[in-house]
């Protein structure tokens, strides 16, 4: 069992950049992918991006290739979401998520079991 906790997001105009923490703590924490996760009012869960647990493999979705970068800091057991060019349609809740997991990444929410509380991020026009 693992507990996620996320801070950053907020407010910020359209072409601005956020980055989002997401701290894990409790048994084998190493051992996990992670990943985030945003869901905007109205709509379904939107899988943007995820890493190894050494940090060697990630994943972009389409929506965001080119302005998110994930990365981790594994003496920290922190992950991080550095979103650039920001628009207001990635205007959403953003969740950190983990799964055990010691070789490459799981691509797709429902893969994953540990998830943080979630942080809004508003991206006003």
């Amino acid at each position: 069992q693992i507990e996620l906790v996320e801070s950053g997001g907020g407010l910020v105009q359209a072409g601005g950049s956020l980055r989002r923490s997401c701290a894990a703590s409790g048994r084998a924490v190493s051992g996990h992918a992670r990943a985030w996760v945003r869901q905007a009012p109205g709509k379904e869960r939107e899988f943007l991006a995820a890493i190894s647990r050494t940090g060697g493999v990630t994943y972009y979705a389409e929506s965001v290739k080119g302005r998110f970068t994930i990365s981790r800091d594994t003496a920290k057991n922190t992950v991080y979401l550095q979103m650039n060019s920001l628009k207001p349609e990635d205007t959403a809740v953003y969740y950190c998520a983990a799964v055990p997991q010691l070789v490459g990444v799981s691509i797709g929410a429902e893969t994953y079991d540990y998830w943080g509380q979630g942080t809004p991020v508003t991206v006003s026009s």
